[in-house]
């Protein structure tokens, strides 16, 4: 009888010992639980994501409505009568982007017999972005620092509005007033022209995305009130 007992012991431990290897051979090749999969399943508690808002870069700028139509011009070219040839090619190239960009070239769109000073202004208040063609002509022109001084008074700290463009001159001559502001340098033209593409583009990706967030945002006070 005692060895019969005794057995049925011996037995019972080298199962439950097979038992043991066998989950921990288990839990050795099993994989282990993703840390998100918890939260992979929505629960009646979850709440909704909230919208992703896309980056200025996605945001277009030729949608019907958006804020770049606000003002009929979105570059203002100042420049020196002796850098025309200059200006013109920029232009062509501004316009025949796919953004088709809206450029104010004062030999072309100047009002027959408007007083000078005026069309500067206006130009200047109807355009989201100014290049400034920085030149020795420039420089000596009393009427491109005029149209300078307008753009800076007009938006001082506006980043990406007032474009400075260095051009057969040192930079120890650039102006003073715009020494705040990063400057693109004419050493090869078409890298200048596609720098300028950019920097108007990225300005009116942010302007169009910015007022998109203040519309949306006054639909929801108006909603809660």
């Amino acid at each position: 009888m005692a060895g019969w007992f005794k057995a049925l012991l011996q037995k019972s431990r080298n199962t439950s010992n097979s038992s043991k290897c066998h989950l921990n051979n288990i839990s050795k090749h099993s994989p282990s639980p993703s840390p998100l999969s918890s939260s992979s399943t929505p629960t009646s508690n979850s709440t909704a994501s909230p919208k992703q808002v896309p980056s200025a870069s996605q945001v277009s700028v030729s949608i019907s409505g958006s804020a770049r139509w606000n003002k009929l011009y979105d570059v203002c070219i100042c420049h020196n009568e002796g850098d025309l040839g200059f200006v013109e090619e920029l232009v062509s190239y501004l316009e025949s982007q796919p953004e088709r960009f809206r450029c104010f070239l004062q030999p072309r769109d100047s009002a027959p017999g408007g007083a000078i000073v005026t069309e500067l202004c206006d130009a200047v208040q109807n355009s989201h972005c100014w290049v400034l063609l920085i030149t020795p002509n420039f420089l000596k022109d009393p009427w491109c620092r005029y149209q300078m001084h307008q753009a800076l008074t007009e938006a001082p700290m506006a980043n990406g509005r007032t474009i400075p463009v260095l051009k057969d001159m040192d930079r120890k001559d650039y102006p003073r007033e715009l020494r705040c502001l990063y400057y693109i340098s004419v050493m090869l033209q078409e890298t200048s022209f596609r720098q300028i593409r950019e920097t108007v583009l990225r300005y009116l990706q942010e302007l169009c995305q910015n007022t998109s967030r203040r519309g949306e945002l006054d639909i929801l006070q108006q909603n809660k009130g």
